[in-house]
């Protein structure tokens, strides 16, 4: 005989085994509930975040088109007449001198990150791998204005000392600045990016004759082009970005730079030595939002494009 009795406690209405109190079935729907909570926390959460950086870029932008209201697009993107005083608002300078101070950047900084995450990463024992790396690391947290200062007190003087001129402030100075501040970040992606490429890929190389020079200049460090690029791009970023470090060695001078150690000015520079003096409602103020709203454009699209090279990676 079954006892049913038994048994009709232990099963609901769906056929499920369950206790007669019915807990099990209290918490799945507990766990579904969480679930779903978190989900919509997580959605809200971006959704936040998205609105913030909307509402930034709006503001920045509705702001900043006020500036075309007295000066004409032209003049403001083909000018290099920066006096507020005299109602002349020419951005080119700024704009000639955050890319020219970016190129001058990477070009010194690249080759020799490169040669440094090589080093890292094929050439030194793992004991030393292991001790310099987080050397690497630290010095990303070392805050800008401690290079700034460096830069004004030693790198400047030195600068004078070796070409013999007077003015020692200039893109030159800032972009060896840069360099030593973007020079651990580019280093360390693309180091973490040749070590991840398959060993099986030096291996084939050496087994076809190859040396060593020739197995890492044609083998791993092509195979590791996307992580490269997109360690170079961050870089990139973080010099068009920085302020505190160019606006100490860089001459803060609204003049185009036609010598590398001329003193000019950049769009960061321009915007934190004259956003405190600015009457907020005036052609000026909006000048400056005008600039900023342009910073945040290139950096949008510097994240746009490391966000492409990652997808490129993953297919490959």
């Amino acid at each position: 005989m079954i006892d049913t009795s038994s048994t009709a406690g232990q099963i609901d209405l769906g056929g499920s085994l369950l206790t007669g109190s019915g807990k099990p079935f209290d918490r799945k729907k507990r766990l579904f509930v969480m679930n779903r909570l978190f989900r919509y926390v997580c959605i809200a959460a971006a959704a936040f975040v998205c609105l913030i950086l909307f509402l930034i870029l709006l503001l920045m932008f509705r702001t900043g088109v006020l500036t075309f209201g007295e000066v004409s697009f032209s003049e403001f993107f083909l000018s290099t007449e920066w006096s507020p005083e005299t109602e002349q608002y020419g951005g080119l300078l700024f704009i000639f001198g955050t890319f020219a101070l970016t190129l001058l950047t990477l070009i010194i900084s690249v080759p020799l990150s490169l040669l440094i995450a090589v080093f890292l990463s094929t050439f030194v024992p793992t004991w030393l791998k292991n001790m310099l790396r987080p050397v690497m690391d630290l010095l990303v947290g070392i805050p800008s204005v401690v290079y700034g200062y460096l830069g004004l007190t030693v790198l400047i003087p030195l600068i004078r000392d070796v070409t013999g001129t007077g003015m020692g402030d200039g893109l030159l100075a800032a972009a060896l600045v840069l360099t030593i501040m973007v020079l651990p970040t580019i280093s360390r992606i693309s180091d973490d990016s040749i070590s991840a490429v398959p060993k099986k890929f030096s291996d084939a190389s050496y087994a076809l004759g190859a040396t060593r020079f020739q197995t890492v200049w044609k083998v791993l460090v092509p195979s590791a082009r996307s992580g490269i690029m997109y360690a170079v791009i961050l870089g990139m970023a973080r010099a068009i970005g920085e302020t505190m470090a160019v606006v100490m060695v860089i001459g803060n001078t609204p003049q185009l730079a036609d010598s590398l150690l001329k003193p000019t000015s950049v769009l960061t520079s321009n915007i934190v030595m004259q956003i405190a003096n600015v009457p907020f409602d005036s052609t000026w103020n909006y000048a400056l939002y005008l600039m900023g709203f342009l910073l945040l454009a290139i950096s949008l699209l510097m994240i746009v494009g490391v966000r492409w090279l990652q997808g490129k990676g993953v297919q490959q």
